[in-house]
């Protein structure tokens, strides 16, 4: 079952190449805080713009670093099938302890593709799987019925990551899914929200920069002390704001720059964040006392 935090890292980049040695350091800084789980290769770790090789490594190093001391949860996902299951299995080959499936993008699947899609995946490995509703980066949506047909069928499909942006369709997931099934949710400023409904934690995008706090207030949320959590939530709503100033993961890298944990490196189409949107993010790490 995957409840409270999991930090959905960035991948550092130095002179064009997945920087290895700032990466082990990056997980180190969440195992330290207490994480409960990393998420390499998602949206925020850049997974669109790396081969499959660097895509595997970045995997790998986690694995490695991590040494058990937290899940690891590899992003996976494919607008293609076939690759997503062999990325899918090399990730489980590597050790992970389940991945984490973006729907299907570009390609516009009726739900009954995007149904066939998941299960061909479930069928191909023993990983547990989270699936992955954004479709504000896909173009579509797992729906409802289809994450119930999903729960109900394939058994090793046990979670899912919500960024559809609405306590509602948490509201209906959670009536119609089974009550071991468990909902986290993919957007910071509306963790608080969606535990409200019915969600037990979070991918954050925050917690690569705060991750003890965004731990706290999951934790405090999930032991009944509401009023703890949301003074954390509070606090920290601005950077929750700021760090989607512009297109993830451009704002989050730009503040672990500014922190000193990594260089301030892209790959195209991604690039630096403008000069005023960084002065912005910059103001308000300097409020939390972050830089």
């Amino acid at each position: 079952m995957f409840t409270g935090t999991y930090t959905a890292i960035v991948t550092p980049f130095r002179n064009g190449e997945v920087d290895e040695t700032a990466f082990r350091n990056l997980v180190e800084f969440q195992i330290e805080n207490g994480v409960d789980g990393i998420v390499p290769t998602g949206t925020t770790g850049e997974a669109a713009t790396l081969d499959f090789d660097e895509h595997l490594r970045v995997i790998q190093i986690a694995v490695e670093e991590a040494r058990g001391r937290c899940k690891i949860i590899a992003g996976t996902g494919s607008n293609s099938t076939l690759e997503a299951i062999e990325l899918t299995q090399k990730a489980e080959q590597l050790g992970v302890e389940a991945a984490l499936l973006a729907s299907p993008y570009y390609n516009k699947p009726t739900q009954e593709g995007v149904y066939r899609h998941y299960k061909e995946i479930a069928e191909s490995t023993s990983l547990q799987l989270m699936l992955y509703n954004v479709p504000s980066r896909t173009g579509g949506e797992i729906g409802v019925e289809t994450c119930a047909r999903l729960a109900e069928e394939c058994k090793t499909i046990v979670s899912i990551k919500e960024a559809g942006g609405s306590p509602e369709r948490v509201s209906a997931l959670k009536k119609i899914l089974p009550p071991e099934f468990t909902i986290l949710s993919g957007d910071d400023g509306l963790t608080l929200p969606f535990m409200a409904v019915g969600a037990v934690g979070v991918v954050s995008v925050a917690s690569n920069v705060i991750p003890k706090h965004i731990t706290d207030m999951v934790n405090a949320f999930l032991a009944d002390r509401s009023a703890d959590a949301l003074k954390i939530h509070l606090r920290y709503y601005q950077l929750f704001k700021d760090l989607f100033i512009e297109s993830n993961p451009i704002p989050v890298k730009t503040a672990l720059y500014l922190m000193g944990m990594i260089e301030n490196e892209f790959r195209l189409p991604l690039c630096e964040i403008s000069k005023a949107h960084q002065g912005k993010l910059h103001e308000t790490l300097t409020a939390l006392k972050l830089i």
